[in-house]
């Protein structure tokens, strides 16, 4: 037994079956008429709009908690608003009061002079 190197013709043969076996394979396979293949694609597309529906609810669902977001954030700055000003209003009756408490004092003052 010897190892024979193969020659050109030997190597042109293969060449020559492989490209006949690669016609083969792509021979083999159904056309675009098909009725296997239609039925894929039939599911790839019933697939593609399933996708779609659920990412257009997904969407939905994103902007109604968007909006329900922004709703809370309105109401809570409304909130800090309101009692912003609440304190304001009491800040603003405790000097007064403060005030008539000083002008009672200073008044009781006078009168205690004269």
């Amino acid at each position: 037994m010897s190892f024979r190197e193969p020659g050109f013709s030997d190597r042109q043969k293969a060449a020559q079956e492989a490209r006949k076996n690669l016609l083969n394979k792509f021979k083999s396979q159904p056309g675009h008429d098909d009725p296997a293949v239609a039925a894929r694609r039939a599911e790839r597309e019933a697939l593609a709009a399933k996708r779609a529906e659920v990412k257009a609810a997904r969407e939905a669902e994103k902007a109604e908690q968007k909006r329900i977001a922004e709703e809370a954030a309105a109401a809570e700055a409304a909130r800090i608003a309101r009692e912003a000003e609440e304190a304001i209003a009491r800040q603003a009756e405790l000097e007064a009061e403060q005030k008539a408490k000083r002008d009672a004092r200073y008044a009781a003052r006078k009168a205690k002079r004269k």
